[in-house]
């Protein structure tokens, strides 16, 4: 009786419609590790090329969002000092924010990556918002925040110049309302003010916690009351501005009134 073939298994999936038999390709284990190791090598090239060697090195520092001659890119960079060299991929940019941000004319840093060699920084200025005379005779600059992070011989154009001419019934109440609560109290008028009126505004003179008033630039002069409820007395002196007058009264918004 002749014997029926044994099939090869592996022959018996690889034949075609056709009846041919494709050997299947199957890599040895030591080809699986050759393979393995290639790949190993080549990231590990890949990593260094990226993170040690010199080729995508930082060699552009590109600053934008400064607004004016006050601060500088030079300053900008000086700033980052060894955070701007060495490999692109390991710049901390966290700390290169931070560092930016140190530098007092500075509100907010961001940096990013601009491959394949360009570090690119936006910083948004503080802008100032009053001008605080100070005991020397200068005029440090402040922004909405309460910061000062400039002191210049005059006071920048457009800015009013906070000026505390305290009653004597203020100076009694200065344990319930010192003095640096009534500097936040006339910083957050003069923040509050539109554009158009701060530019207008030439001083803004605290007498008490709940009494401001600004001096205009044409003689006129608004009573403010408390810095409280900034916002609306701002909207309601805005609309009383259409009127001539020497007194706008906004410290009863909901009952303002003008004289003179």
């Amino acid at each position: 009786m002749a014997e029926t073939p044994v099939l090869d298994p592996v022959e018996e999936e690889d034949e075609d419609e056709a009846g041919e038999y494709h050997p299947r390709l199957r890599l040895s284990r030591r080809g699986i590790v050759v393979l393995s190791a290639l790949g190993a090598l080549l990231l590990g090239a890949a990593g260094w090329l990226v993170f040690f060697s010199s080729v995508l090195d930082v060699r552009v520092v590109a600053v934008q969002g400064l607004a004016g001659d006050h601060l500088t890119a030079h300053q900008v960079r000086e700033a980052l000092g060894d955070g701007e060299s060495g490999p692109l991929a390991r710049v901390d940019l966290a700390q290169a924010e931070r560092r930016v941000e140190a530098l007092p004319r500075v509100a907010k840093a961001e940096v990013w990556r601009g491959w394949p060699h360009t570090l690119r920084i936006k910083v948004t200025e503080r802008r100032a918002v009053a001008a605080v005379k100070t005991p020397e005779g200068a005029y440090g600059q402040v922004d909405s925040a309460g910061f000062t992070f400039a002191t210049e011989p005059t006071a920048p154009e457009g800015v009013p110049v906070v000026e505390l001419a305290l009653s004597q019934q203020a100076n009694d109440a200065s344990a319930v309302f010192p003095r640096e609560e009534l500097l936040r109290s006339a910083i957050t008028v003069a923040a509050g003010l539109p554009e158009a009126v701060r530019k207008q505004a030439g001083t803004v003179r605290v007498q008490s916690f709940d009494d401001i008033q600004l001096q205009l630039a044409d003689g006129a002069v608004v009573r403010w009351g408390s810095a409280e409820r900034t916002s609306r007395k701002a909207q309601v002196l805005t609309a009383l501005l259409n009127r001539k007058a020497r007194i706008y009264d906004v410290s009863a918004p909901e009952a303002p009134g003008v004289g003179g």
